[in-house]
């Protein structure tokens, strides 16, 4: 009953082979789990038992849990951010149920580890036929929507560029040098950095090469407004870290400019909105230079989108809306804050915090001071990263007459 487990596998240049390879072994060391069932009852934990038990457990601690990461963190996302149309449609079905699989799979690998372990030091014979055929069969089940319709669709739509990446970042899981440069693996961003080396040469070494995906002219759609809400869904798809995180950016009156991370809560043709703090350092420049630039980054996509335009404040009710759908609390936080403006500690703000929780009640009124903004975009550029710094940039430029002209930008 036992086997090598060291038999050849592909180049990571294949790294959908590999992925197959590694089902494979998963065959072949669930294979051996239900020969050992089959011959505790005759032998008990003899020594080819043991020698069973202790293989299975290896590759169920070890290079299981690095498969399915390299689905969850690299293959997946990395589909998700490729697939369109009846692709993006199966995918976004499939996904699921395969994140979930990996799930039930952990917590059955767990019942069955306790056992085998007793097995492999020779304590005990118990191992549970119906734990390994839940165990055996969610494994197969598996395997087969994963070789019948994902790692099809990764042959089928990955460039070249795509699979060196995701290779690289399988090996660099293993701690294998990867294919391509380490500082072109996304995954090499976790490694510590070497403090012995001058910080301006660690920092210029910093460089992360793309190769997700491309952005042609015509993948774009003519409206920009349009081609942002494709983008935003599909970052929310790939469940991107806050995607309604922006950075807005205003100058002052003697033109220095400042910039922050706020949310966005809303945006359509009549353009991009969010809600502060009127009298905050934002709200006071934007009195003196109406003209701001928004600034989305999806790193996990490799894509941002930069937009500039004039801001105006939104509607007494549309503010109203907004604040009175907040939390309680937040819309008691609005109050109290005098954003920006300097305060001694954090316990002063407390204070003030309570002074307005005590008299609001529990519907307090939006204050004059706090509303939104929204900017009226004059110029949107959709930027996707490329392989050596050759990136793809689209720009849309808003004309007179309200109409886009779009072009590409060299990166």
């Amino acid at each position: 009953m036992s086997h090598t487990l060291f038999d050849t596998a592909p180049d990571f240049s294949q790294p959908i082979a590999v992925l197959k390879h590694c089902h494979d072994r998963i065959r072949k060391q669930l294979e051996t789990l239900r020969k050992l069932l089959a011959h505790l009852p005759r032998h008990g934990a003899d020594a080819e038992a043991q020698q069973a038990a202790r293989a299975v457990l290896k590759y169920f601690n070890n290079a299981a849990h690095l498969h399915h990461q390299d689905e969850e963190h690299n293959l997946l996302p990395m589909l998700q951010a490729t697939a369109r149309g009846a692709d993006a449609a199966l995918l976004a079905e499939l996904t699921p149920a395969i994140l979930a699989g990996h799930e039930q799979m952990d917590r059955d690998w767990s019942i069955i580890k306790s056992q085998l372990e007793q097995i492999a030091n020779g304590s005990g014979t118990a191992l549970s036929a119906d734990d390994v055929a839940r165990f055996c069969e969610a494994y197969a089940d598996h395997m087969v929507v994963e070789e019948g319709q994902i790692a099809p669709m990764a042959k089928r739509l990955f460039s070249p560029d795509q699979m060196a990446q995701l290779g690289s970042a399988m090996q660099l899981r293993r701690g294998i040098l990867p294919a391509l440069p380490t500082s072109q693996v996304p995954e090499q961003h976790a490694a510590p950095v070497n403090h012995t080396v001058a910080d301006g040469v660690v920092l210029a070494d910093l460089r992360l090469d793309y190769g997700r995906a491309s952005l042609t002219e015509d993948d774009v759609l003519d409206d920009p407004i349009a081609q942002f809400g494709k983008w935003f869904e599909e970052a929310l798809h790939a469940k991107v870290n806050e995607p309604n995180a922006m950075s807005v950016a205003t100058v002052d009156a003697d033109g220095k400019p400042s910039s922050r991370i706020v949310l966005i809560k809303q945006y359509d043709h009549r353009g991009f909105t969010w809600y502060t703090n009127y009298e905050s350092q934002k709200g006071r420049q934007l009195r003196a230079n109406p003209h701001a630039a928004l600034l989305f980054f999806w790193s996990e996509l490799e894509r941002q989108v930069r937009i500039e335009g004039k801001v105006v404040q939104t509607t007494a009710e549309e503010s109203d809306t907004y604040f009175y759908s907040r939390p309680v609390k937040s819309q008691i936080a609005a109050i109290a804050s005098r954003q920006s403006a300097p305060i001694a500690n954090r316990e002063q703000m407390e204070a003030n915090y309570d002074a307005v929780a005590a008299v609001s009640g529990e519907h307090p009124l939006r204050p004059a001071h706090w509303g939104g903004y929204r900017l009226d975009p004059e110029r949107i550029e959709f930027w996707q990263g490329r392989r050596s710094r050759f990136h793809d940039r689209i720009v849309y430029v808003k004309q007179a007459d309200g109409s886009w002209v779009k072009e590409r930008l060299q990166p």
